[in-house]
């Protein structure tokens, strides 16, 4: 990927390759598919610099609500980039970070109504977490200093975010580092010990939280957990029940329920919030990704009167959260999140979204469930999640060093769709304009390039 510069040719790739260390990434693959240098981006099309068009199926990292440079966020953006970019959040305010919350405690969880401001989701996580713990040594219950969190749980990459998940992948090398976090044994509906079907189970393996809670509650502070949908985990897809059960645990010991929709909120489920489909709310909800679109860093931590209120009190009490990030309550990236809370109401997205997942998980089911080597097809939304196993009846997975995700990845991109596995899980999490044509285009190059890769190793 060649450019002329000031009368030499410059190789993006190369220069890429000199400096930038990826995320995610072992470098060494590079070797042999270097990074895609992205010109520019319209709705789910990227275009690299050779003019190749690749449909953004992944939403860039499922952060992308409404396709790449959408002209109202573009419009809302600019207009706020001549009026203010940027001032400290601490004694200072602006209209934008209001009318933000004004808008966002509408839509919400009842109760959530106090808003903190980060900016990124890692940094929300772990705001909550701070929060919590300080909220009980504050308020008479010093003995609740751990956490805990669902098996297989992702929750980001700092220290404290990475205590609280449970995949190795990320987290294994730390763990001399990390936080003694309680990790209860979550659902697994593909390879459910029970022998149950996700859509009409009693979510019977809620008994290990129980015997969890029962062991542990009174010494933990928080309960975070990655509403109805385990994203780093394979897209692992739960019922409702278990958040609502969940709920009414957390309660009973006095446990804070920290919602993690930093991945599932703005209508990635079906609804603007995967707690919505419980019809129960948390005490904290970190929400990042779809908040901007896209466009922005931010992220928000939501909370309640009664846990705002543990820390109001005399400066000289030392009750003050002392939790802060430069860029929080940024106008810019608070402009696109008003922005996109606007489109969603205006253009009715998500009821759109919804019919259209209808279609989208039918041609998914159609196409791959009759493959051999498909185990499940799950989706939530548009959301769906294809998983690759040996054995249909056993559920036995392949090996892992045959690579078969990042097989079928790399022949994707040739073929012009951005698929990022997770491990052998090949899933979709789109912008929510995707349209039926689309839906089509990359369901079928998905499959042509599964099957091709299958074909070459079993």
């Amino acid at each position: 990927m060649e450019c002329k510069k000031e009368g030499k040719s410059m190789n993006w790739q190369e220069e890429d390759l000199k400096y930038i260390w990826h995320p995610c990434s072992q470098m060494k693959d590079y070797e042999t598919l270097p990074p895609i240098v992205i010109d520019h981006a319209k709705g789910i099309n990227l275009y690299d610099t050779e003019g190749n068009c690749y449909k953004d199926i992944v939403s860039s990292w499922w952060c992308n609500l409404l396709g790449h440079c959408n002209p109202r966020i573009n419009a809302a953006m600019k207009k706020q980039l001549d009026t203010l970019e940027h001032v400290i959040f601490a004694n200072f305010t602006h209209k934008t970070a209001i009318t933000l919350c004004q808008k966002l405690i509408k839509v919400l969880p009842k109760g959530l109504c106090k808003f903190n401001f980060a900016d990124n989701g890692s940094a929300a996580i772990e705001m909550a977490m701070k929060m919590s713990f300080q909220y009980h040594q504050q308020t008479g219950n010093k003995q609740k200093k751990r956490f805990m969190a669902l098996s297989d749980a992702y929750h980001g990459e700092t220290i404290g975010a990475l205590s609280v998940g449970a995949c190795d992948l990320y987290s294994q090398i730390y763990k001399p580092i990390l936080m003694d976090v309680v990790h209860v044994d979550g659902p697994d509906c593909f390879r459910c010990p029970y022998g149950k079907c996700r859509d009409n189970c009693n979510c019977e393996c809620f008994e290990k939280a129980e015997k969890t809670f029962a062991q542990f509650g009174n010494e933990t502070c928080a309960m975070l957990v990655e509403p109805l949908l385990q994203g780093s985990a394979g897209m692992k897809v739960y019922p409702p029940l278990y958040l609502t059960k969940l709920r009414a645990l957390c309660d009973k010991y006095n446990i804070h329920l920290i919602a993690d929709e930093i991945a599932t909120g703005y209508g990635r489920t079906g609804k603007m919030f995967a707690f919505d489909h419980a019809g129960v709310s948390p005490d904290i909800m970190c929400l990042s990704k779809g908040l901007t679109g896209g466009y922005m860093p931010m992220s928000i931590c939501a909370t309640t009167q009664e846990i705002y209120d543990a820390f109001y009190d005399d400066y000289g009490k030392g009750k003050a959260f002392m939790h802060s990030h430069t860029y929080a309550g940024n106008p810019l990236a608070c402009s696109a999140a008003i922005e996109v809370l606007n489109i969603l109401e205006d253009e009715q997205i998500i009821s759109k979204a919804v019919e259209n997942a209808k279609y989208f998980n039918k041609i998914i089911k159609d196409k791959f469930l009759e493959l051999p080597y498909v185990g499940e097809v799950r989706n939530i939304g548009l959301i769906n999640a294809i998983e690759i196993v040996k054995d249909k009846n056993s559920k036995e997975a392949y090996p892992s060093n045959l690579r078969l995700g990042y097989q079928i990845y790399k022949k994707a991109l040739k073929k012009g769709v951005l698929l990022r596995p997770l491990g052998d899980v090949i899933y979709f999490n789109p912008p929510l304009i995707i349209q039926p044509d689309d839906m089509d285009f990359v369901t079928d190059v998905a499959k042509e390039c599964m099957v091709e890769v299958m074909n070459e190793n079993i």
